[in-house]
């Protein structure tokens, strides 16, 4: 019953995801064969896919220290519920199609702590804005390494210039919600809606910059775990590793999303390193592979999360 009213039962959704992974699944097989993708997992050095892990699992970490700054004394003193809820909500994330994993964090925040559903959900969207933020952030830092100039620091000064929006936008609210009195019932709607979100976006520019260093912190963290596998598998320059990290990473916050990522993790990645001269085999098989490793580390860490005891609030 929960899945349904999650929104994780849609047909639709689903098999979408399984024909794009079968398409992946396929498509593999005849350009590479899967012998040949899974071959190289024979020679990475142990240190190197433990490093990896821990840098992954820390970028959990951390991800859970962000809720935990953004909602404050609303979760005080419970941060091991907190720790619970972000990795399952990450682990969904990965597993489930089409961006149905983001409504396990509203649901966890209502079960763990009698959150409001909407209200989180409003929160989420700010979260994700901050993701996408730092993800533009790392691709002028891709144009840095790949043409080193000054001019990228400006660029860099400029995209931060945009972080006062995240607070300045609260003000919103009492504006959307004066005008929602006189309106017709669908503008009106759409007026509650921009003061909810709105309303839930961080008031204090401390609190702004603090979530936007655990987000940089998570990120790097993680992107560097990515990048040890990936380099891996397709031993090309420094900077054409990260660019097929944040091509993958993108598939992940983007609302088009196959059943565990498949299809669209491994497209991501193709599209942003064969352009770049990489071979489509090589960048699919390092797609495939970085993939494998991102389900296996959602999944280990998806499990263990389940062992850390909760109090539930509701049902």
């Amino acid at each position: 019953m929960w899945s349904r009213k999650l929104g994780l039962g849609r047909l639709r959704d689903w098999l979408v995801g399984a024909v794009l992974l079968t398409v992946v699944v396929g498509l593999v097989e005849t350009m590479i064969g899967w012998s040949a993708v899974l071959e190289p997992w024979a020679l990475l050095p142990p240190g190197v896919l433990a490093v990896a892990f821990l840098l992954t699992a820390m970028s959990y970490l951390l991800r859970a220290v962000r809720v935990r700054v953004y909602f404050q004394t609303a979760l005080s003193g419970r941060f091991l519920a907190v720790l619970r809820l972000s990795v399952l909500h990450n682990t969904a994330n990965n597993l489930l199609p089409m961006r149905a994993g983001e409504m396990v964090f509203p649901w966890l925040m209502r079960c763990y702590f009698g959150h409001g559903f909407w209200a989180a959900g409003a929160s989420l969207i700010w979260i994700r804005l901050l993701d996408l933020h730092f993800l533009g952030m790392i691709g002028v830092v891709v144009l840095w390494m790949r043409a080193p100039s000054p001019w990228w620091g400006l660029l860099v000064l400029g995209w931060l210039g945009v972080l006062p929006l995240f607070w300045l936008v609260s003000r919103l609210e009492s504006k959307a919600r004066g005008e929602v009195v006189g309106h017709g019932q669908r503008l009106r709607r759409l007026l509650a809606i921009v003061a909810a979100v709105a309303a839930a976006a961080p008031r204090e520019p401390t609190r702004v910059l603090w979530l936007y260093l655990w987000t940089a912190l998570s990120w790097s963290l993680k992107f560097v775990g990515f990048a040890l596998i990936l380099g891996h598998f397709v031993p090309v320059a420094l900077w054409q590793v990260v660019l097929g990290v944040m091509g993958a990473e993108l598939s992940t916050v983007l609302p088009f999303h196959g059943i565990a990522g498949s299809g669209s993790f491994e497209l991501a990645a193709v599209a942003a390193m064969v352009p770049l001269g990489v071979a489509p085999a090589q960048a699919l098989a390092g797609a495939v592979n970085l993939h494998l490793f991102l389900l296996g580390s959602s999944l280990v860490l998806g499990v263990s999360a389940l062992l850390i005891p909760v109090r539930m609030q509701h049902d």
